[in-house]
């Protein structure tokens, strides 16, 4: 047996081998009534989005330091964490030539780039993006965007849009706005929409006295700087259950937030799947408002134990969900992102591996046979559903996994690997 240290990334298949596998699964899948080639393109076709801050462990690229973290830590010390926007454009860009289909990159405000000048958040323009969108635009990756409310000095008492004190609502309001205003410019330099997704960390550590006012104070903000339509901008409102320093009390809870899309009519919903209770299904609770926002966005991440962002794997509850939205025929009308920050690993590893994932959900999502089996369910044969269910797991997805890679011209198997060791060699192990 070989050990770790004789170990080296295996090859990716031979393509000829992929092809001859990828047709006896073809002929396997015929059997069971799926079109694997329509299972494909409709695999293929979703965009994932890569989330800027897992280069380089949230640390962001102002020009002056920070307040608290509001709850986010990113912790290991493995080598290689990029240190500018250049840097982690490379990365992203590493990353993605390994994964297949579309990709869009999510970015935070606290990557805005400056030159030399200090700028603050409430007054960032989309010029301090410019690097960004023009990147993007000469790669053909979609763009999202996020206010960034957490590590500023006006974080004061846990709080930015919930704050008691005014001069801090309003500057929070400012900064959500001035993002607003970058979200549209990306969308029109892209030409695609651009979610514009809000997520603060407001809350207590221990239970407060007065649940209610902090609420309402949210909702005035939320309201202020909700109040019109921007073009081509998805808003969603990410919620969570707790977070470091907010164990007993989340201003925007689920359930505020959920009140407050459904009374507004034109904010969606983000579901981060580490934000929520792990006895809580994230695939029912998608499909239950569904038929009541507008937009619906989902943050792929691993919840482990209290901690929610670790770097995602094709766990059951990722399946789940990209059952759940195939099913309905609904996977284009959902946005797709990682959110995860590792800095324990190879952090362009971690991208490939997540977004695989969630590619691998959805490939195996559309494999299924759907429609016999929601004829099943209709003649009340629940026991025959349940077995071909089951059976799932026996057809040979992997070979159309690696049939999609191919055709994509991205590696097969693990064969990214070797292709990863060597940007950490030549690459990251450079920066220290």
């Amino acid at each position: 047996m070989a050990t770790t240290a004789q170990m080296s990334a295996p090859e990716a298949p031979r393509p000829a081998a992929v092809e001859t596998a990828y047709r006896a699964a073809r002929e396997r899948y015929a059997a069971l009534g799926v079109d694997t080639e329509q299972a494909l393109r409709r695999a293929e076709a979703v965009p994932i989005a890569l989330h800027c801050w897992q280069a380089d462990d949230i640390r962001g690229l102002e020009r002056h330091a920070g307040g608290g973290s509001g709850g986010l830590l990113a912790t290991g010390a493995h080598s290689g964490a990029a240190r500018s926007g250049d840097e982690i454009r490379a990365d992203l860009d590493q990353a993605i030539r390994l994964i297949p289909g579309p990709a869009r990159v999510n970015l935070h405000a606290m990557y805005a780039e400056t030159g030399q000048a200090r700028v603050e958040r409430d007054a960032l323009e989309p010029r301090h993006f410019q690097a960004w969108i023009d990147w993007a635009c000469e790669r053909g990756y979609g763009l999202d965007m996020n206010p960034t409310c957490f590590a500023h000095p006006m974080v004061r008492a846990g709080a930015t849009l919930s704050s008691p004190d005014k001069a801090v609502r309003e500057f929070w309001v400012e900064h959500c706005r001035a993002c607003r205003r970058i979200a549209a410019a990306m969308a029109r330099a892209t030409g695609g929409e651009v979610y514009y997704n809000l997520w603060i960390p407001d809350g207590r550590k221990e239970p407060p006295t007065d649940r209610w006012a902090p609420r309402e104070r949210l909702r005035e903000s939320l309201d202020a700087l909700l109040r019109r339509r921007v073009a081509g901008v998805i808003d969603t409102l990410e919620s969570k259950l707790f977070g470091l320093g907010l164990e007993a009390f989340t201003v925007g809870s689920h359930e505020f937030y959920l009140g407050y899309a459904v009374r507004h009519g034109r904010v969606g919903l983000c579901f981060d799947l580490g934000h929520f209770h792990p006895t809580e299904s994230v695939a029912d609770k998608i499909s239950a408002v569904a038929p009541l926002v507008p937009a619906l966005l989902v943050h792929v991440s691993r919840g482990v134990r209290w901690d929610s962002d670790h770097v995602p794997l094709l766990t059951a509850d990722v399946q789940e969900v990209c059952d759940t939205v195939v099913r309905a025929g609904r996977e284009a009308r959902v946005g797709w992102s990682l959110d995860c920050f590792d800095a324990s690993v190879n952090r362009v590893a971690a991208y490939v591996v997540g977004a695989r994932a969630v590619r691998r959900g959805l490939l195996r999502a559309c494999l299924e046979p759907a429609d016999a089996l929601r004829s099943l369910e209709a003649a009340d044969r629940g026991a025959e559903a349940l077995a071909w269910r089951e059976h799932r797991l026996e057809a040979p997805f992997g070979a159309v996994w690696d049939y999609l890679c191919l055709r994509a011209e991205r590696p097969a198997g693990l064969g990214w690997l070797g292709e990863v060791n060597r940007y950490e060699r030549e690459v990251l192990a450079r920066r220290g």
